[in-house]
């Protein structure tokens, strides 16, 4: 058994000599910077109470 590597694989300095802005081009932006839930509008959470969100969550047949 031989304790060659492929020379195929990636080593480490291959890995940080690729450039970010082809990584972009290639694969676009795997995660937003910011989410939905960071989005979300504070006037409407602060606007709104607790309660009436839960009333608002109760199905119609449930009245």
């Amino acid at each position: 058994m031989s304790d060659s590597s492929d020379p195929n694989e990636p080593t480490s300095t291959n890995r940080r000599s690729i450039d970010p802005s082809i990584l972009a081009r290639v694969f676009g932006d795997v995660l937003p910077d910011r989410t939905s839930d960071e989005i979300s509008s504070m006037s409407t959470a602060e606007s709104d109470s607790g309660d009436e969100w839960i009333r608002r969550q109760v199905p119609p047949h449930h009245g």
